[in-house]
């Protein structure tokens, strides 16, 4: 939720707070204040106009040095920092990597490769469905399926290296 925060004199603090006694504290009165500036009924106390979150805040303290270590490495990473410490969490919680920005388009590029290998070897496999002649063009089929399965058992293993090599970078040595 949105937190306002302005400097007063201290006299006006002083005022402020006397008039906010009597209708509940700063804050229900700032509230009241703000709905009967405009901003509507919608913005009543307790309600947000923002969708609630689906995952658990987390507030850390790094010293200056490892701030502007984590400033680098998320920044080298293509992420904000709060999504590369997430990152870091989930890596050594769950096993998950983060990929970088980039590289979710490598990723998207190769699964492409990936689904068009499949859609040929399906073709081919039709072909050799209905093929009754023996000889040279079932060859050239059989052939072009071992081509086919070398590709794609590349781009699979081109993957795996992605994954692994993900996770070796959220990996410390200790």
């Amino acid at each position: 939720m949105p937190m306002f925060s302005v400097r007063v004199s201290e006299d006006q603090a002083v005022r402020f707070d006397a008039a906010a006694a009597g209708a509940g504290g700063r804050s229900a009165l700032l509230r009241r204040l703000i709905n009967e500036a405009g901003v509507g009924p919608e913005a009543s106390p307790g309600r947000s106009l923002r969708q609630p979150r689906t995952g658990a805040r987390l507030m850390v303290r790094l010293t200056p040095a490892d701030a502007a270590l984590v400033d680098r490495q998320s920044h080298e990473m293509g992420l904000r920092r709060a999504a590369w410490v997430a990152g870091l969490v989930s890596a050594h919680v769950r096993g998950r990597p983060t990929f970088a920005a980039s590289d979710h388009g490598a990723l998207a590029a190769i699964a492409g490769e990936i689904r068009r290998i499949g859609v040929n070897v399906n073709q081919i496999a039709r072909a050799l469905n209905t093929a009754v002649l023996e000889g040279r063009v079932l060859d050239a089929e059989l052939t072009s399926i071992s081509a086919l399965q070398n590709e794609l058992r590349a781009h699979v293993f081109g993957l795996r290296e992605a994954f692994a090599g993900n996770l070796a970078y959220w990996d410390t040595a200790w």
